[in-house]
This record gives structure tokens, C-alpha cells and sequence, in this order.
């Protein structure tokens, strides 16, 4: 608890600086952030690979660009397939916020957007094209996310 309520200050302090009001105000903020972030995320629910999350981050900003350009590059070619449409995809992370953790960082990506539940536990997702590999590529994402973020995989 004591890792979060410092890393709440060191955002506190990289926002509003280290006057001695501010510091006053963000120490007070930071134990309230840290109470309520226990309550949602309670210790030892996830834990944090420092290399592996990097790498993921990396990958992460990697496909952002990708996709982007893919995305722009589809929405002005008209030669290029757009076929949108919903893929069920049935994550192995169990419902909770781990597999909440890994829709939102699915939604950052260009192309895809998990929509909601599905069927049989299935995460409905948005995409521009439901004959691409998007299965297999979420497959490949959860993975990485889960050595990064050690959820653990039903």
C-alpha cells in the first residue's frame, strides 16, 4: 500500500509541483486514491512484470501506429477492403478487472473495440474488417498482457 500511495504523490507532484500547499494537498489526495484503489484493486491481484510490461508498452505504441495508418489508409482507398462488423472473441482471462484491464487497452487499438458481452463468456469487438485474423491477434495481445500484467488466464 505504501508502493501506491507514493506513486499517487510522484503523479501528484509531476501535476501540481512541490510547494508546500500543494504537497499538503496532494498527500491527503494520495491516501484517499490509494484507499479507493484498494477497494477496487486489492493487493495481489495482479502483479506487475517490469520487463514484460515494457516490452508490451513498446508493442503497444508500435501497433497504435501501425493500425493507425492502416485505418487511415483503408477509410481513404477505396480499393482496400472494409467489411466492419462484430467477432466474438472468448478471452482466457476471467471476468473481472483484469479482463477489464485488457478491453480497455484492446479499445486504444485502431480498427477494434470490444462492444460487451457475448455469448458463453465471448467479448463482442467492433472491427473494420471481421475476415482479418482478429481472434488470433487478441489471442497474442491477452497473452502479452498477462505475462505484463501477471492476470491470471482461466
Amino acid at each position: 500500500m505504501l508502493a501506491r500511495t507514493a506513486g499517487f504523490l510522484a503523479f501528484w507532484v509531476i501535476l501540481a509541483g512541490i510547494e508546500p500547499v500543494d504537497l499538503l494537498v496532494g498527500a491527503v489526495s494520495a491516501v484517499i486514491a490509494t484507499a479507493v484503489s484498494v477497494r477496487l484493486l486489492p493487493p495481489g491481484q495482479m502483479r506487475v512484470a517490469p520487463v514484460a510490461s515494457m516490452r508490451f508498452v513498446l508493442r503497444f505504441l508500435q501497433q497504435s501506429v501501425v493500425a493507425g495508418v492502416d485505418v487511415a489508409w483503408r477509410a481513404l482507398d477505396p480499393r482496400l477492403p472494409l467489411r466492419p462488423g462484430f467477432v466474438a472473441y472468448e478471452p482466457r482471462l476471467p471476468a473481472g478487472p483484469a479482463r477489464d484491464a485488457f478491453c480497455t487497452v484492446t479499445s486504444l487499438l485502431p480498427g477494434t473495440l470490444p462492444s460487451g458481452p457475448g455469448r458463453d463468456d465471448a467479448i463482442l469487438v467492433h472491427c473494420l474488417d471481421v475476415d482479418a485474423p482478429l481472434s488470433e491477434q487478441l489471442a497474442e495481445e491477452e497473452r502479452r498482457f498477462t505475462q505484463a500484467f501477471g492476470g491470471r488466464a482461466a
